[in-house]
């Protein structure tokens, strides 16, 4: 069983290890393996990560049975809508997807920000599963991006979903 708790810096190493054997799985049919071995070693470097950890008004988790990281996930409240909390990272150990971690870790996520009203998040068209599987949580697509994560010359259909809390 996987507990979802806040990430420490202890768990950098195998996050970015997690976050490149996700990516290869993923990607490498779409980018290449030398383009994602690029993107990985940029955007998923233990250094990289690490500024994610100390971001203010974010929320860095990780899936932990004790024994491995089954996924991480990574939110941060947008700069400039202020109502917005951006989801940037949703990832599941590839031999361990549909055994639930990735809906566990956006519903910790989604609880995380009780000031944001709508939480938004790019996703690369051809990754058919990761729509499928955000517009179960509630997402429609509401535009598209040639720059995902501002960044990158990579195209992504963004998408997004109306958070509501109780009282």
């Amino acid at each position: 069983m996987f507990f979802i708790r806040s990430a420490s810096a202890a768990d950098l190493v195998k996050v970015s290890a997690l976050l490149g054997r996700s990516w290869h799985a993923t990607y490498d049919a779409i980018y290449g393996t030398e383009k994602v071995s690029e993107i990985t070693a940029s955007w998923h470097s233990v250094e990289s990560l690490k500024r994610r950890l100390v971001q203010p008004d974010a929320e860095f988790v990780v899936a932990d049975n004790g024994k491995v990281i089954g996924g991480m996930a990574y939110a941060a409240m947008d700069k400039d809508e202020k109502d917005v909390v951006v989801l940037h990272q949703l990832y599941v150990e590839p031999a361990l997807i549909g055994q639930g971690i990735g809906r566990d870790l956006f519903a910790e996520v989604e609880t995380c920000f009780p000031a944001a009203k709508r939480m938004r998040l790019e996703v690369e068209p051809k990754n058919e599963r990761a729509i499928r599987f955000y517009a179960g949580l509630g997402f429609a697509e509401i535009g598209w991006t040639k720059n995902c994560g501002g960044q990158s010359d990579i195209p992504a259909v963004i998408m997004e979903k109306t958070l509501s809390f109780p009282g």
